[in-house]
């Protein structure tokens, strides 16, 4: 069975956006728990290297949380991926003419598109990209302002 329609957002996104659709708000939606968060051991070394770069930013963002491990240890792997092709392609080239002739694209090419596109989904998904990140508006651009007394606002900065 298909799914229809576009992918639903956060409801803590919704609301850090003005909630512009003015819709109704899921307010049963599941908020994970915050928890201290460690590099998998299984991730290749420049994976890692990608994880403790960005995992920091993200967890003082709240966007990253013990259930959304899986899908950013697949987004430090796939950048290890498109990385170790692509500095093969930087250093074989992309193309290479075949034993009859023919001039033909290095299979490299279609690995790192492959993998450049598994990292554009996550990054869209953790929001790190300028355009996913100008959409949110953020109480003090960032700044650890102090909480209110308003227990949605609490929860969105991660006070519960």
């Amino acid at each position: 069975m298909a799914v229809r329609g576009r992918k639903p957002k956060p409801t803590a996104l919704k609301q850090l956006e003005g909630n512009p659709g003015k819709r109704p708000l899921n307010t049963n939606e599941p908020v994970p728990p915050k928890a201290a968060l460690k590099c998998p051991t299984w991730l290749e070394p420049e994976a890692k290297k990608e994880w403790k770069r960005l995992a920091p930013s993200l967890e003082a963002m709240g966007v990253l949380t013990m259930a959304d491990l899986t899908a950013f240890s697949g987004y430090c792997q796939a950048y290890a991926r498109w990385k170790e092709v692509e500095e093969f392609i930087t250093k074989h080239g992309s193309i290479f003419r075949t034993p009859s002739g023919y001039v033909q694209q290095v299979p490299q090419v279609s690995i790192a598109q492959q993998n450049l596109k598994i990292m554009q989904s996550f990054c869209s998904e953790f929001g790190l990209t300028p355009a996913c990140r100008s959409r949110i508006i953020a109480a003090g651009g960032g700044k650890d302002d102090t909480y209110s007394d308003d227990p949605m606002e609490q929860l969105l900065k991660g006070a519960w």
